[in-house]
Formats: structure tokens, C-alpha cells, sequence
């Protein structure tokens, strides 16, 4: 009953929250934006619409050194009409990326200063300003942190709990909820896909990315501060994710491994020059369809969610509400189980490379 309340709370939470702004506009409400704004990075977290926001610090590497600041000075702008001035320069923020202000690449590809406009766009509507380094603190960021400060905390506890007196062969406390999981990786992933005899080393990689997408996957369904983020729905992180899977699986590869890629043993001589070149598209298919596939089901939730939600204002009703709220409960605990699913699929695929590539290959001649 206590789980069912505060889901029920969350939800109407996420609703009001995310559609705060749209009790103080009159502009005609714009489903597509409003949902690509939930589910895209940003400089400030949004507690209560525009009420109660918090601005997160921008940092930024310069062609004049070192420039900090807050986002708060672009007022909550995000289409290049507010400008910032710093230590010389001028910046502004365009779709949630800061730009130099009123500079533009010429046709040579070089950037000048043309003061007509801020933010020059080309026949594409994509900005041609010229942009600094950017390290600021964003969503995304911070929710990085979080979540590493998470882990930290609770693998630090089972650790200690473990090296302590108080074990006695049975798991209490945090540690018997990290240890069914611990086990789960280890013998339903690892093992069956890496072997028992080569499982051991891969055992920390598995673990970390699989603790690692399940918790900010549960961070991205809870809709209020500190929470809310879609950092495992960031394509840059489910690319940075993937490469560290290309990195492993290719410094694992034994010398079968390699040449089932470039010379595929047991097929004709032709057969094995058609084969060579697919193998090798293959090693780069496979990190690819990992990173899309997590991306893309993260992603798909959170705009599915806000879509059903945004029924209630475009048709401007109070009769589609019921209809709008159960669809997105129903949803909702959908997305509760892809959450597990999706860390699941990502560890699994993962030790199913490890797997293919230290795999012992034995020929008969």
C-alpha cells in the first residue's frame, strides 16, 4: 500500500511538474517540444516549472583561459537571445549548448565576428557559431556523480560488512541485497557466456556497467530533485559505454578468435575472402546496435510517457485525462521492468563477446 502511494504521488508529481509552465503561457502548447525538453541535457534543474529552479555552474575553456560562471545569467534562455559577458567575451546558450555570441564560419571555414545576429543558423537551422570547451555541471553530470556516489556508498558498506566480525556466512543489511545480485551476474551472465575458466577477470567490468545502467535508468524514473535525469537515454553515454566493450572484446581476442574474422577456417578459399570483409563490419555492428539499443528503449520511455500525458492538452479536456493517466501508469510500470531489462541485455551482450572472442577454437583436420 505504502509502494502504491508514493508511485501514485511520483506520477502526479511528474505530471504537474512537467506541465507547470504551460498554466502561466498563452502560447499554443507544442506536445514535440515539450517532450524533446525532458528528455535533452541541460545547465538548471527545473523543481517546480520556472518557481523553483536550480542553475548549475557553467565552466568553460576559453580562447582567453578559465570562464566560470552561473547558468542563471542566461535567465532560463534557450534560443540565443540572452547574451553573457566574460572576461571579454560573450556567450550564449542555443538549445542547451553555449556558443561564442555574434561569431559565424565564413566560407573558408574560418570565424568572424558579425554583430547583426547572435546565433547564426545555416540553411539547416544548425548553428555556425563558434563554440568554447564546455565542462559544465550539467543534468547529465551531475547525475553521473550521483550515481557514483551511490555505488560508492553501498559497495563500500557490503565491502566492509563482509571484512567485519558480524559476518557469520549470512548477508544482513545492504549486503544482502547487493550479494543475490553480485551472484545473479556471476552465475547467469558470466559464467554460461565466458566460461568458468575465464569469467573471473571480466567479473569487475560486468558488474560496474550492469550496477551502473540499472541505477541511472531508476534515477531517470524518479521525477523530482535530485532525480529525473536521462543520463543512460544521453547517446554519449551509451556510446562511451559501448567503445569500453569494443576496447575489451578486441584486446581479449585469442589468435582463433582473429582468424575466424580474416580467414574463416573450414570454407573455400573465395568464400573466405567474401567472409572477411562482413566479419569485420561485424566487430563494429555489434557496439554500435549496444549503444542504440540502450539509447533508444530509455529514450522511447520517456517520450512515450510525456506523449500520453500531453493528450490532456491538446485536446483540452478533462474527459481524456483518466484514459491519458492509466495509459502512462501502465506505462510507467512497464518502464520500471526495462530498467532491470535493459542493464540485463547490455551485461549479457557484453559477456557474450568477452565470450566469442577468448573462446578456445578446436579444429579437425
Amino acid at each position: 500500500m505504502k509502494k502504491f502511494v508514493f508511485n501514485f504521488l511520483a506520477l502526479v508529481f511528474t505530471i504537474s511538474s512537467a506541465f507547470a509552465e504551460s498554466g502561466h503561457s498563452t502560447e499554443e502548447f507544442n506536445p514535440t517540444e515539450t517532450a524533446m525538453h525532458h528528455v535533452k541535457d541541460s545547465h538548471q534543474f527545473e523543481v517546480w516549472g520556472h518557481d523553483l529552479t536550480i542553475y548549475l555552474p557553467v565552466i568553460l575553456w576559453t580562447d582567453n583561459g578559465l570562464v566560470l560562471f552561473s547558468s542563471e545569467e542566461f535567465h532560463g534562455d534557450d534560443n540565443g537571445e540572452v547574451v553573457v559577458e566574460k572576461n571579454g567575451m560573450r556567450f550564449t546558450k542555443f538549445h542547451e549548448k553555449i556558443y561564442y555570441a555574434n561569431t559565424r564560419k565564413n566560407a573558408d571555414g574560418d570565424y568572424i565576428t558579425e554583430s547583426s545576429k547572435v546565433i547564426h543558423l545555416d540553411e539547416e537551422h544548425h548553428p555556425i557559431n563558434k563554440t568554447p570547451w564546455d565542462f559544465s555541471i550539467t543534468k547529465n553530470v551531475f547525475s553521473l556523480w550521483l550515481s557514483l556516489l551511490i555505488l560508492l556508498v553501498v559497495f563500500i558498506a557490503s565491502g566492509n560488512f563482509y571484512k567485519s566480525k558480524k559476518y557469520t556466512g549470512v548477508p544482513k543489511g545492504i549486503a544482502s541485497v547487493v550479494e543475490p545480485l553480485v551472484v545473479f551476474v556471476r552465475d547467469e551472465i558470466a559464467i554460461p557466456n565466458i566460461g568458468e575458466k575465464r569469467y573471473k577477470k571480466y567479473m569487475p567490468y560486468l558488474l560496474t556497467v550492469f550496477f551502473f545502467i540499472w541505477l541511472n535508468n531508476v534515477i531517470g524514473l524518479i521525477p523530482f530533485f535530485p532525480f529525473g535525469t536521462n543520463l543512460t537515454g544521453n547517446i554519449a553515454v551509451t556510446f562511451t559505454l559501448a567503445i569500453l566493450t569494443f576496447i575489451i572484446t578486441t584486446f581479449s581476442g585469442n589468435k582463433g578468435y582473429w582468424k575466424h574474422i580474416f580467414w574463416a577456417p573450414g570454407v573455400p578459399v573465395p568464400m573466405k575472402i567474401f567472409l572477411a570483409p562482413i566479419e569485420v563490419i561485424g566487430m563494429f555492428t555489434k557496439p554500435f546496435s549496444l549503444m542504440v539499443r540502450l539509447f533508444a528503449n530509455i529514450t522511447a520511455g520517456h517520450i512515450i510517457i510525456i506523449s500520453l500525458v500531453s493528450l490532456i492538452f491538446i485536446f483540452k479536456s478533462y474527459f481524456v485525462a483518466p484514459a491519458s493517466i492509466i495509459a502512462v501508469v501502465f506505462i510507467s510500470v512497464i518502464e520500471i521492468l526495462v530498467t532491470a531489462l535493459q542493464a540485463y541485455i547490455f551485461t549479457t551482450l557484453s559477456a557474450l563477446y568477452f565470450g566469442m572472442a577468448t573462446e578456445e577454437h578446436h579444429e579437425e583436420h
